[in-house]
């Protein structure tokens, strides 16, 4: 209602099953997601469809993202797939082609199964976005390196060329684009790569194992 003509929604009439369910709040979630993400104007409207297919819910809506919104976090995205993933073997679908934007959500009954923790954990699009945005943050800083050093050299040189301080700047920027190229590729200079994943597996195993001997 208050963005009038500038939401287009369209929603299905009927359904195929009254007895299918989907996760409370996760159509909500979306929606908001949708016009939090989205430039919200009745010259650029707007529009979303909601429509059954293949035993889903479909959640799709073209794509005009707003300049000003800061880096999305997922987190919301990665709720659903969470909450998907404790009552039902079957995944939520997310595509993107840089035109329309759409979530699948697996239509629900009482008969659904739990999958394993391991298959929810690892979804592709929540998991690949978050590393794009580390990437894009480390080459940022990378090209800032890259920008400002030189210029501290020349100033360096130019101004005060019987104390090389550069060298200060060089190695401590330096140390911590490592550090940050290595946090991208989830990699522990003590514990190994990917150290959070197999402690985060070797938890889950010790407690489906304890739920065993209950």
């Amino acid at each position: 209602m208050r963005f009038e003509d500038a939401v287009k929604y369209s929603i299905p009439a009927e359904v195929s099953n009254e007895d299918l369910k989907i996760v409370p709040l996760s159509l909500q979630l979306l929606l908001e997601n949708a016009i939090k993400h989205n430039v919200v104007s009745s010259k650029k409207p707007l529009e979303i469809s909601i429509f059954e297919v293949g035993g889903y819910l479909c959640i799709q809506n073209n794509i005009n993202p707003k300049e000003t919104l800061g880096k999305s976090t997922k987190i919301g995205l990665q709720n659903i797939v969470d909450r998907y993933g404790l009552i039902s073997d079957r995944n939520v679908i997310i595509e993107n082609n840089n035109k329309t934007f759409s979530v699948r959500l697996p239509l629900l009954t009482q008969n659904n199964t739990i999958m394993n923790q391991d298959d929810f954990e690892n979804n592709n699009y929540v998991k690949a976005a978050r590393k794009v945005e580390k990437l894009k943050e480390f080459y940022k800083s990378l090209v800032s390196y890259c920008l400002v050093i030189p210029f501290l050299i020349f100033i360096n040189l130019r101004f005060s060329p019987g104390f090389h301080w550069f060298w200060f700047p060089i190695f401590g920027w330096g140390i911590g684009l490592v550090f940050h190229f290595l946090e991208v590729n989830n990699y522990n200079i003590f514990l190994g790569s990917n150290w959070e994943e197999r402690k985060i597996k070797e938890m889950m195993d010790k407690e489906n194992q304890s739920k065993k001997y209950q």
